[in-house]
């Protein structure tokens, strides 16, 4: 099976590119033009250098550009970011093959503020982002940084390395990096400006930057300053026909899909379940509104950013240099979500409020067991045990991020002779972000402006508190009873990096007799600090008080060091013999030190190195193979953040309907849990999709370690094919005792077991069922985080993760008299990518599979085919983007394993009901077909200090996938769809220009 997938893939990518390939392994193909003098080129056969200057080259330390690496490096070059008008590097480097859609402009609802990448689907805290080899300060407590900061205006190309590159990097490289290389001695003028826009008149995004830069003192020093200046608009979900109504996953039903609704609704853990006031407002009848929260949720993120990035370089003399580069940015990003609430928290109401009809307080002192009459009427705690309302009159739920960072380093370069140069340098980095959360509901206040016996003055009237009318229909709650409610809460987060490092770097000067380049090395030391901190204020520190914000979010701080020593060597052994054009040998090692500063100051230290050889029989074959030991030590966040109770996904609940209904040992276990006796036969799936997970750092944990390899050959037939290179590279990487935490559906799995009707008494008491912990009102998963525990997820070392496929790319450039074809082809077919919590758990693959265990969809297929002909001043090309097709998890073969039932199994396949525009439409939400979108872009060059570059993105406007909005994750299933993998825009214009002097 395995030999027939890999030749259908190169089958395909053969037919596709016809005779593909340029230069080796580069990811995307354009033609050079004017505007790209600075043509990007495969990093494992760089640019030759100017005197004195040093390539980086990515994976390595080492800065000879004769020498060749091992690793293979996707490129994406300049023309190409320009073809595709992007304006955050996130919007190519989640479209790579190779990599997932991390947390970016798409992404509303979990959103912290920043942009992330994802290689291999191995999780953003394993791969590094790095500018020009070196890291910049972290936004978040688990490492990740913000590519918001990345200076576009001034990069020459990304590189991209997908494997184990601890060694050459230190820690947290171990899914690979992506390395962001800037334009080095830029002189000239160069101001650009482009403006996007929907064909629907929406999703706006505008840019413009100005670079200037010059050399001086006769060339000997350079100095450049980029400004720059984006803008986006949101663009709601509401706009678009697939997402006007949230559609049931499970049912097909369009009209809305969460119980915090209006009217209010109350559950009485007696048995009945969710009631809601009705139209009249005279009594609580069966839940018969859900609310619909699409329209106000959006698909393009609105932010502001300003950046700044200035660099120079100065030669004090021959032998030596120094240098300086500074990173300033300016972020404010918001995500909105639908309004606040009160989502089933326990409250109470006097007999007295006005606002409670008799009827009405009759029929809650009846449900709450308390005898009508004069103890009814006078109560002042009459119990509401969890009740549901979304405070529509209050607006949606705005979070805004500022975030200002700098990165500033300086060093200096020391050349001893023409084989070594020693380079010193330090940098230090601060990342500030202030969140400000507000059209939250403050669960205090509701509670304080419930207790009043008139409709002007509340019991306690402390913060001029308003009387609350919550027994009404949508509009009930008046601007002034709004205002009180409403509360804003600001969290702020300090990060900061503190680097030193020393690298030897050069060569020994002598030739193996049978080679003709000298063994190279890279030598060095390397120290790094980060600290965090974040502070919130009182709202956020409390348990369910702002409504519909999750859990609570508690103060830490936190800090670590790390001491390394490392070592880089490429040996070429054998150049131009008969079977042997070239045979060159590598090898690295890298000791960490690490130390924590805790409570009991944990330390560890941790070793990692690497092998590989690159063979050439021939010039036009070259075989290629690298192994690493890679090493990702636990980041702030696993180390010390604070155990709360937040929010994960979960679509179904073994305790969930009548499934323990006449099954004694299940309904042991639902109510060992909490679970009330009432509620079984009644207990409903977690509101929303949403359940509560109990969880925080671990400072026990300790790093975990990896094994990479890749197997690679390259084909240049130049005497038969000018012009043709194709690259094949199979990659396979384990991560051993891996921090990680268990899936909700795992963790329910270690209780009852893949067939929950069949569980034993035994398993009904043991420890992995009793730490789950129900509502004791109504059973459920979801519900207040202040009472309601849902399942343990602690983080521990007993994960596993592997993933391995196969990389193809091709491409093919030649001259056809005045015109200039070039085609590229970048490809990857994932074979696995497996996740298990402990190893008695279930070896999840979800490659091909959307669930709420798997997150970001990774398709079995995917590739980018970019066709570019070029004539004269213009040039004419056209990108083919495929996304293969996946099926929902359920519909394993072995789904029983993966914790689906026959009766779960199954999302809606049907006719969609409901008042949505695709209602009365055929959809069968368990599988997504492969997905091809087309981007063509027009390039012209008015003249040798303009070009204007043309693009339409999606031409065919083709519909994003509907499956409901409940099928995955939160983060990514959103808006019926998966906006962050297919496109929700719509067919997308953008024209840009550039002027340079």
């Amino acid at each position: 099976m395995t030999s027939r997938f890999r030749t259908r893939l190169l089958n395909t990518s053969l037919f596709v590119g016809a005779a593909m390939a340029a230069t080796p392994a580069l990811a995307q193909v354009t033609p050079a033009t004017q505007e790209t003098q600075q043509t990007s080129t495969d990093p494992n056969t760089p640019p030759p250098a100017t005197e004195g200057q040093d390539i980086v080259v990515t994976g390595t330390l080492i800065s000879n550009p004769n020498l060749v690496s091992s690793s293979p490096v996707s490129v994406v070059s300049e023309n190409e970011l320009t073809l595709r008008n992007i304006n955050n590097v996130e919007q190519v480097i989640r479209e790579l093959p190779g990599a997932v859609p991390g947390i970016g402009a798409a992404v509303n609802n979990g959103n912290g503020g920043f942009a992330s990448i994802n290689l291999r689907n191995l999780g953003e805290q394993r791969n590094l982002v790095l500018i020009d080899g070196d890291r910049i300060v972290p936004a978040a407590s688990g490492g990740t940084v913000d590519l918001n900061n990345i200076p576009v205006a001034l990069l020459q190309r990304v590189d991209v390395l997908t494997g184990g590159a601890s060694t050459s990097y230190g820690a947290d490289a171990v899914a690979g990096v992506a390395n962001f290389i800037t334009k080095k001695n830029f002189a000239g003028f160069e101001a650009s400006a482009s403006q996007q826009i929907s064909e629907r008149g929406d999703a706006n995004y505008l840019r413009a930057d100005v670079t200037i830069g010059a050399n001086f003192d006769d060339g000997r020093g350079n100095a450049v300053l980029s400004i720059g200046y984006q803008e986006a608009d949101p663009l709601y979900q509401g706009k678009r026909d697939e997402s006007v109504f949230t559609i049931g996953s499970t049912n097909g039903v369009a009209s809305g899909a969460s119980p915090t609704s209006v009217p209010t609704g109350v559950d009485f853990g007696n048995g009945q379940g969710q009631l809601q006031l009705n139209p009249g407002n005279t009594a609580l009848v069966a839940a018969y509104a859900p609310f619909n929260f699409s329209p106000y949720n959006i698909f393009q993120t609105p932010f502001k950013r300003y950046n700044m990035f200035a660099q120079a370089n100065y030669e004090i003399s021959d032998n030596l240099e120094v240098y300086t580069r500074g990173l300033f940015s300016k972020n404010t990003v918001q995500t909105i979500i639908a309004p606040s609430g009160i989502f089933a928290e326990s409250l109470t109401i006097p007999g007295f409020n006005p606002y409670l009809s008799t009827t009405l307080r009759d029929q809650i002192c009846t449900l709450n067991n308390i005898a009508i009459g004069a103890a009814c009427n006078t109560n002042a705690a009459i119990p509401l045990p969890a009740v549901y309302r979304r405070t529509v009159e209050v607006g949606p739920r705005v979070s805004e991020y500022t975030t200002q960072v700098f990165d500033y380093k300086a060093g200096l370069r020391l050349r001893f002779s023409d084989h070594v140069k020693l380079d010193v340098s330090g940098s230090y980095g601060e990342n500030d972000l202030n969140q400000t959360q507000s059209g939250y509901v403050l669960r205090s206040r509701v509670q304080q402006a419930l207790n009043a016996n008139n409709t002007t003055t509340c019991l306690v009237t402390t913060n001029n508190c308003v009387p609350l009318n919550l027994f009404g229909q949508a509009g009930s709650i008046s601007s002034a009873q709004a205002g009180f409610l409403n509360g804003q809460s600001t969290i702020q987060i300090k990060t900061a990096l503190s680097q030193a490092k020393a690298v030897l770097n050069g060569d020994f000067g002598t030739t193996i007799p049978s080679a003709s380049e000298p063994i190279a090395f890279a030598a060095g030391a390397e120290y790094r600090k980060y600290t965090y901190r974040r502070i919130p204020d009182a709202f956020a520190l409390s348990p369910g008080e702002l409504g519909g914000a999750g859990g609570a979010i508690l103060p830490f701080a936190g800090s670590y060091d790390v001491k390394e020593a490392f070592g880089e060597i490429i040996a070429p052994l054998v150049a131009d013999k008969p079977f042997f054009y070239s045979l060159t040998l590598e090898g690295g090692v890298r000791y960490s030190q690490y130390q924590v500063q805790a409570a009991n100051n944990p330390s560890f230290n941790a070793t990692t190195f690497k092998g590989g050889a690159t063979w050439e029989p021939f010039k036009e074959l070259k075989f290629r193979g690298n192994y690493q030991r890679a090493v990702r030590a636990p980041n702030i966040a696993e180390l010390f953040t604070p155990s709360v109770t937040a929010l994960d996904n979960l679509s179904t609940d073994p305790c969930a309907g009548t499934a323990p209904v006449g099954n004694a040992n299940l309904t042991l276990a639902c109510r060992n849990q909490g679970a009330p006796a009432s509620s079984i036969g009644l207990i409903l799936t977690p509101a929303s999709g949403q359940v509560n997970v109990t969880g925080g750092g671990n400072p026990n944990i300790r790093p975990e370690t990896a094994n990479t390899y890749t197997l690679g050959v390259l084909i240049q037939p130049r005497g038969l094919v000018p012009g043709l290179s194709v690259g094949l590279d199979y990659f396979n990487i384990k991560v051993e005792n891996a921090i990680t935490s268990a899936t909700p559906n795992d963790i329910l799995a270690n209780c009852f077991g893949a067939t929950p009707g069949s569980i034993t008494a035994a398993q009904a008491a043991s420890a992995a069922c009793t730490s789950i912990r129900r509502s004791t009102t109504n059973g459920r998963l979801s519900g207040s985080t202040a009472t309601v525990a849902g399942l343990p997820q602690p983080l521990t070392n007993n994960g596993r993760l592997a993933t391995d496929g196969i990389d193809l790319t091709a491409n093919y450039a030649h001259d056809f008299g005045d015109f200039g074809l070039d085609v590229g082809f970048q490809g990857t077919w994932t074979a696995h990518r497996y996740f298990r919590a402990s190893e008695t758990a279930y070896n999840r693959d979800c490659i091909g599979y959307y669930s709420v265990n798997c997150a970001s969809i990774q398709p079995e297929y995917q590739w980018n085919q970019r066709t570019s002909l070029s004539f004269g001043p213009g040039t004419l090309s056209l990108l083919w983007r495929h996304i293969g097709a996946v099926q929902y998890e359920g519909q394993a073969t072995d789904f029983a394993a993966r914790g689906f039932t026959a009766a779960n199994r199954n999302l809606f396949n049907g006719t969609v009901t409901g008042p949505s525009p695709v209602a009365g439409k055929a959809y069968n939400f368990n599988r997504i077909g492969a997905y091809n979108y087309f981007d063509l872009s027009a390039q012209f060059e008015v003249n040798e200090n303009l070009t204007l570059t043309f693009s339409g993105r999606n031409i065919g406007d083709k519909k994003p996938p509907i499956v409901g909005s409940s099928a995955g994750a939160t983060a990514f299933n959103s808006g019926n769809t998966y906006p962050s993998t297919y496109d929700v825009v719509g067919r997308n214009y953008s024209v840009s220009g550039k002027l340079r002097f």
